[in-house]
């Protein structure tokens, strides 16, 4: 007798937003795979779910190819902050290439749904604000995050090419700036950065002069649209926005931290990174129109849950 639970792969599963989307496919009555190589995933993101019969973990690297029995994928595997992805660039652009071509072919062969994670950073610094889906962006191709950047680019080049040529079902989703329990405290990413150094009553370090905008997208909503995504019939390919259209000056951030965890942190001024981009703001017309979906977290109201993770993990 088969089984009719969907299996799930889950690539880079053990990391920060891979953890949530694990619990959120779990819930939803799945089986689900989880593969990470632990580069920036870490063992303690899953140990909770190990015991759930449904779910499963395997350490693999998928730029080599993996042979497994899954009905959908949802393709995260790649370093996500600029000291991580920067650490190793060349592996960063292995991974979203090499990591694509070989998950697609997984897909192709086991006729599978596969869902890219792909990032607002295939924007670049923009010149349209907000972001819509149609924008081509303005990237550096040469420059030290094109890795990131242009391997993301990539990757969507090759989703859509599956498609069109192999009739691969695939899923695109852009992901704005993501924030929440479990992000690694080490990452430079401005959110887990300032709660931190507020933490630690450190300075709070802002590059250039902090007017410079993100919009930050708590992780349960962000994955409540990755599932609704793939849950799509297969006319929606994407590639579709995913984050909150809430946007924030990089001082509002570090003043609302501040306040937030009564730190006694002064803000210092340090030169902005080459090809930072200046503003970030996704437009989700067609998140709301194809998903009806919308984020509902106010970014006080998921800070405070953040701030909360770091002190009691690491404080």
């Amino acid at each position: 007798m088969t089984s009719t639970t969907t299996r799930v792969l889950v690539t880079g599963g053990a990391g920060f937003i891979g953890s949530h989307l694990c619990e959120r496919l779990l819930a939803a009555g799945k089986e689900v795979l989880c593969v990470d190589n632990y580069f920036t995933g870490a063992r303690t993101n899953i140990a909770h779910l190990l015991d759930n019969p449904n779910f499963e973990a395997v350490r693999h690297d998928i730029t080599f190819p993996l042979y497994v029995e899954v009905d959908e994928i949802y393709n995260l595997a790649c370093p996500a902050s600029p000291v991580h992805y920067q650490f190793d660039p060349v592996q960063t652009t292995k991974t979203s290439v090499h990591g694509a071509i070989n998950m697609l072919g997984l897909a192709k062969r086991v006729k599978a749904t596969i869902l890219q994670a792909s990032t607002s950073e295939v924007y670049g610094d923009p010149f349209v604000h907000p972001q819509r889906e149609d924008y081509w962006g303005n990237v550096n191709p040469i420059g030290p995050r094109a890795c990131y950047d242009e391997g993301k680019r990539c990757a969507e080049t090759l989703f859509f090419d599956y498609n069109r040529q192999h009739k691969v079902p695939i899923k695109v989703a852009r992901i704005f700036n993501t924030y929440g329990p479990r992000m690694n405290p080490n990452d430079g990413r401005v959110v887990s950065n300032f709660i931190v150094q507020a933490l630690k009553g450190d300075p709070i370090t802002i590059y250039g002069d902090g007017s410079q905008t993100r919009s930050f997208c708590y992780v349960d909503d962000l994955v409540e649209g990755l599932h609704r995504l793939m849950e799509t019939d297969g006319t929606v390919t994407g590639p579709i926005n995913l984050g909150n259209p809430g946007e924030f000056t990089i001082l509002e951030l570090a003043e609302t931290v501040i306040r937030m965890t009564g730190s006694r942190s002064k803000i210092e001024q340090r030169p902005l990174p080459q090809d930072d981009p200046r503003q970030r703001k996704p437009d989700i017309t067609k998140a709301n129109a194809f998903l009806k979906w919308m984020p509902h977290v106010p970014l006080e109201e998921g800070l405070e849950r953040t701030i909360a993770y770091f002190a009691k993990t690491y404080f």
